[in-house]
């Protein structure tokens, strides 16, 4: 838990940190800025907005079950003894959803048994707070336990910003970084620019906080905020509770953003004692000038920040994105009318509330309102309804409180509190593969295959009252502002907008059940990894680059459109493979669309000329000692932060990413685990690239942050090109190259 004395020792030293960085500057401190100066590693130039690569030192880690298996496998490898800042392990995302909580949970105990053990005896050898399955949702049980205004953390997990609710600096990262943190190794990132949000006004009817991310989404796309932090500012975001704060900042990585944030408040302040930190909440309030922009900020908000957008709250009305990306965005209004051009199926499937994005007290009471209502009147959920609770805390307060029952008294199926059907994990029996359907959900990401492995699921994303109403009438055009239902009585009659308070009356019914705290000392602690395990494997160091090892390379594929984490290394049946990485390598770009073959999945063998699955062909040019190459398109690897996506090529062989841009965590795990990532100087030169090309990667020698590299390619009929490339190295992202992964150069230090 957050430890009241060491946030008052930080909140002391903040007036002058920011005083010496507003000198510095010559202007007024965003709330950004504050965060990022407290936390700036000493003995470092003045940064320089989306250029310096700067050393930070956060507050925390913490880890969801997923991806903490590869976090802490690194760590053994790294040679220390203890975690060097407070760190958690989250069991969420390995419990598979199928027919509710009880059964659900006690199958992924069964299943994931070896896991769990590992992760638990990881825990308790390095020192790591342990949060076993059924707890909660990582970054719900965050809010609720860790953040603080101020603060900064990384996460492994892409929607650690879901802490900006409570105004912390919340990244998401791969598990290498996560690593070195803990290790006692500072965070290194590009010094981010800065979008502001201007909020006014106040959200009213049907209108929630969800419908101000899906704006920003819509604004920005999903690239819009790479490189960015996104800070919310202006008279609106007090009208916002700090569980909507949470959601809009959870749903800031689907724009690519490092981070986003919300200035200090007193919901924030009533959310800290609701949830039992008062002593916080007063610390808070006694340094809110330091956690809140400085005022001269929103005056002169064009001065300082990159980018302005101006949202009216009040004028603001429910939304609807998808399907495949977050950012296809339309007012509900006007979803059945494209829906029906398009040739989306109208019927739905499924509708599902919850996740880690809007699983909070007032996400169910506001869905709870509707089902209210729709008791009185007679109605039932039309389509399967499932709901997701945040937390241990939030699904004994609902119950508690009667929002749970009023859910299942609709025909809502209450599922663990755990990620689920959110990241893949659902085991749906009511399709088959291939079969095109319409679901709505509230949670963040609607990539396709995202939520059930089937590409052909189209997946709508909206707020949990809007669901609800749609689950009600069971239809993609259902718009609840203006359609009517069948009654019982048999007529036809309109809900009225959801109502709802952001907090218990009568306070949370606070659990700390599944929290296991390490021992004082776990140097005695063995790790718990059985050497024929098929889901867990000690990591070995990946070998240093030799001198040919970039010369005469293959083209793997080359990737038109998006290409997602999803599409690189999904998960769903495969995240049981998260700690074994050969095993895992086998869904490495299974996902992905090659120009070269009409098959989604597919390669053919520039040696044999045969056809074969893209992580098949991998393994058999790494097994041939053949380095390969993937050319992407724009924003390659948007999406959740997993790591596998880096590691899994690096594993199999690939020497670099060759793509028109990147994603800010696919980006840096690609340099984490020795991979060149690489951006075409000259867009056009993706062309030249073709099926059975050879290429060189020259000008490694002089490796250097803002060097050039040639890229030379030999056609199979003995024709040259050549174009150049771009890379975004710092010089220690060089040496890490150098030595074959940070975790290589991390050993080669200690």
């Amino acid at each position: 838990m957050s430890d009241p004395d060491a946030v008052r020792q930080f909140y002391d030293s903040l007036a002058a940190c920011h005083a010496a960085a507003r000198k510095q500057l010559g202007r007024p401190l965003t709330l950004a800025e504050k965060i990022l100066f407290a936390h700036l590693a000493p003995g470092q130039e003045l940064p320089q907005r989306g250029g310096s690569y700067v050393n930070l030192r956060p507050d925390r880690v913490a880890m969801q079950d997923a991806t903490a298996q590869m976090a802490l496998l690194q760590f053994a490898l790294a040679g220390r003894e203890q975690v060097a800042v407070p760190s958690t392990v989250h069991c969420d995302h390995l419990i598979q959803a199928r027919s509710g909580c009880d059964s659900d949970l006690a199958a992924a105990n069964d299943v994931n048994a070896e896991v769990y053990a590992f992760l638990k005896s990881a825990s308790a050898k390095y020192g790591i707070g342990f949060w076993e399955p059924g707890a909660g949702i990582i970054h719900q049980v965050v809010l609720e336990n860790y953040a603080f205004p101020g603060g900064m953390m990384i996460g492994t997990d892409s929607h650690t910003p879901n802490a900006g609710g409570l105004g912390m600096a919340a990244i998401g990262v791969g598990g290498a970084d996560a690593m070195e943190v803990m290790a006692g190794l500072p965070f290194n990132i590009r010094w981010p620019q800065l979008i502001g949000v201007r909020l006014t006004g106040a959200l009213s009817g049907w209108a929630s906080p969800k419908d101000v991310i899906l704006k920003v989404c819509e604004i920005l796309t999903v690239k819009g905020g790479t490189g960015h932090i996104i800070e919310y500012f202006g008279p609106g975001c007090e009208s916002i509770s700090c569980t909507g704060k949470g959601t809009i900042c959870n749903m800031g990585a689907e724009v690519g953003a490092t981070t986003s944030l919300f200035p200090f408040d007193e919901r924030m302040a009533e959310y800290l004692e609701a949830t039992g930190r008062g002593e916080l909440a007063q610390l808070a309030r006694e340094h809110g000038a330091e956690l809140r922009a400085d005022p001269e900020v929103e005056a002169k908000a064009k001065d300082v920040f990159d980018r302005v957008i101006e949202i009216d709250l009040s004028a603001l009305e429910p939304l609807i994105v998808g399907p495949h990306s977050p950012d296809l965005a339309r007012p509900v209004t006007g979803l059945g009318a494209e829906a029906r051009q398009a040739g989306w199926p109208l019927e739905l499937n499924a509708a599902l509330i919850g996740s880690c994005t809007n699983s909070s007290y007032e996400d169910m009471e506001r869905a709870a309102a509707i089902a209210r209502q729709a008791t009185a009147l007679g109605l039932r959920a039309t389509v399967p309804f499932y709901i997701t609770p945040g937390s241990e805390t939030i699904d004994r307060t609902i119950r508690r409180d009667g929002q749970m029952a009023a859910l299942e008294a609709i025909g809502g199926i209450v599922l663990a509190n755990a990620c689920g059907p959110c990241i893949g994990q659902w085991r749906r029996d009511d399709i088959s593969d291939g079969e095109v359907n319409s679901i709505v959900s509230s949670y963040n990401r609607n990539f396709s295959g995202r939520n059930d492995g089937n590409h052909a699921t189209l997946s709508f994303l909206t707020s949990p009252e809007v669901v609800t109403a749609m689950a009600l009438a069971g239809r993609l055009d259902f718009n609840p502002l203006r359609d009517s239902l069948p009654a019982g009585n048999g007529k036809q009659v309109r809900l009225a907008p959801p109502t709802g308070s952001d907090l218990p009356a009568g306070g949370f019914a606070t659990s700390l059940d599944g929290y296991v705290a390490p021992p004082t000392d776990g140097s005695a602690v063995e790790l718990e990894v059985d050497p024929a395990s098929e889901r867990l494997q000690l990591l070995e160091p990946f070998a240093p680059p030799a001198a040919d090892d970039m010369q005469g390379l293959l083209v793997l594929a080359k990737i038109e459109g998006k290409c997602t984490t999803d599409h690189i290394s999904p998960a769903g049946p495969w995240l049981r493979y998260r700690g074994h990485l050969d095993h895992i390598s086998g869904n490495t770009y299974i996902g992905a669309s090659n120009t070269f073959t009409d098959e989604r999945g597919m390669a053919i063998s520039a040696l044999t000329g045969e056809q074969a699955p893209l992580p098949e062909m991998a393994r058999a040019y790494h097994a041939a000692e053949q380095g390969w190459v993937v050319v992407a398109d724009t924003n390659y690897g948007e999406g959740s932060s997993r790591e596998h996506a880096a590691m899994s090529p690096r594993f199999l062989g690939c020497r670099a990413i060759i793509a028109r841009s990147f994603a800010r965590i696919a980006e840096a795990n690609l340099k984490k685990q020795g991979v060149l990532a690489l951006t075409f100087e000259t867009a056009a030169d993706w062309e030249l690239v073709r099926a059975d090309d050879r290429l060189t990667i020259k000008g490694l020698d002089a490796l250097a942050p803002g060097s050039r590299l040639t890229i030379g390619i030999v056609h199979a009929d003995g024709t040259r090109d050549e174009f150049s490339c771009c890379h975004s190295l710092s010089e220690q992202q060089v040496e890490w190259f150098r030595a074959g992964s940070a975790l290589n150069y991390l050993r080669q230090q200690s």
